[in-house]
């Protein structure tokens, strides 16, 4: 009887993590991470955050006396992390700030990433600070630094947009995080991927209503008082077409990070004034889609924020919301709001970075007349792809934050007459 092959270390760790065995997780990384520098690790400390949807992070002291930041990231095929190593590199030349590893290892199981260890701590987790308590000048000083980092962004993007060829733009691995989820073999485009695996077929607990997807999938929706002109079944047909990498390959292309969210940026202090760096570029290139590159960023750090996506059992204490089916037309109400943190984060956005870029798209004659639907679509998608929204899916949600997290994809992914539809409208 053949015995049947034994899990590489790296993937033997993150099982080991979800399993809730972190001390046997932290074996094994010591031994990974041993093997790949060719020193003595120790001291490996795993960070348990909400974050980390597809990674292991944390700390690690090398040889006695070396602090290390590591990384092993796993998104559904093992090639993306040892190249984020040379898309580090990429970003760099290009003048973006970003952190390049020191070590990689690319072999697949075992792939890991070590940077030297900073004393920063993570966007993410300043900006959660921050609306939780009451630190005036911590949020100023952040705000500030948002802006300057959307202007350099773009100071930095502007001078690689270029033509793409639909070889080239298809080869990018940022499609993994949007079109590659929406499609499978067996299913329509949009209605395959992660798309069937967390919603088709499937039960929908809500705030009021338990409704299965053939129900819901077809409901128009009205959110406090605003209609909106999709369902979700069109919302994510839609983005299979649109979002399908040959349709978006003749609207420029740039160089990238591609998921600038800010549990990848660090907020370095170490200067005269405060300035955002990201790392984590598994997902950066020099093809990527010039409407897509700043979607993440711009989805992840303002409109999953404060608590409801990451942490919904938290938001569950905090918002309100009901839900109620009326004939073909649910009815959603909710007290979620932009905190002020995140509504100056959306104005430096449009201001510093989606205007200007945009503009320049418009005089090359690069920007289609649906450009509006593809960000919207690439917006929708975030939330939807990246985490069962269902109540009970396996991802912590409530029948409050389920319904929170629908109502705002379908904002984002549908017109209707609220201030995201006034924010992206004046943006051209």
């Amino acid at each position: 009887m053949t015995a049947e092959p034994r899990q590489p270390l790296a993937a033997q760790a993150r099982t080991l993590a979800r399993a809730g065995d972190w001390q046997g997780a932290q074996q094994k990384l010591t031994q990974l991470i041993s093997e790949v520098t060719g020193g003595t690790a120790s001291d490996v400390a795993i960070n348990r955050d909400q974050y980390s949807l597809n990674s292991l992070n944390g700390h690690v002291t090398l040889d006695g006396s070396r602090r290390l930041f590591f990384k092993y990231h796993h998104e559904e095929s093992e090639e993306h992390t040892i190249e984020e190593y040379y898309r580090a590199e990429l970003l760099r030349e290009h003048g973006f700030a970003v952190d390049v590893p020191c070590y990689a290892c690319g072999e697949p199981g075992r792939q890991i990433l070590l940077y030297t260890l900073r004393n920063d701590r993570r966007l993410a987790d300043v900006c959660r600070e921050i609306e939780a308590g009451d630190d005036p000048a911590l949020q100023a000083a952040v705000i500030t630094a948002q802006q300057h980092a959307d202007r350099d962004i773009l100071q930095k993007t502007l001078p690689t947009l270029q033509r793409g060829s639909v070889d080239e733009v298809v080869a990018e691995p940022i499609h993994q995080l949007f079109w590659h989820r929406l499609i499978s073999p067996d299913a329509p485009a949009g209605l395959g991927g992660r798309v069937q695996r967390f919603y088709v077929d499937k039960e929908f607990i809500l705030a009021g209503e338990t409704l299965s997807w053939q129900t819901l999938s077809q409901l128009q929706w009205e959110i406090n008082g605003v209609r909106y002109a999709h369902s979700l079944r069109q919302l994510f047909l839609e983005a299979g077409q649109l979002l399908a990498p040959a349709a978006l390959a003749q609207h420029g292309v740039v160089v990238a990070h591609g998921d600038a969210h800010n549990a990848n940026v660090w907020y370095d202090t170490q200067g005269e004034q405060p300035r955002l760096v990201s790392f984590d570029p598994a997902f950066a290139g020099s093809h990527i889609p010039a409407l897509l590159a700043e979607v993440k960023a711009t989805f992840h750090n303002i409109f999953a924020h404060p608590l409801w996506l990451y942490e919904p059992a938290q938001a569950d204490g905090r918002y309100q919301a009901t839900v109620v089916r009326r004939g073909d037309t649910l009815h959603v109400s909710h007290n979620w709001q932009l905190t002020p943190l995140r509504a100056a984060f959306l104005d430096s956005k449009g201001e510093n970075y989606w205007r200007p870029l945009l503009a320049t798209l418009r005089e090359k004659g690069w920007l289609p007349g649906n450009w509006q639907r593809v960000v919207r679509l690439a917006m929708f998608c975030c939330p939807t792809l990246v985490l069962d929204l269902r109540a009970g899916g396996g991802s912590g949600h409530t029948p409050l934050t389920s319904s929170l997290g629908l109502a705002l994809a379908v904002m984002l992914g549908s017109e209707g007459d609220d201030d995201f539809n006034r924010w992206i409208n004046q943006l051209v």
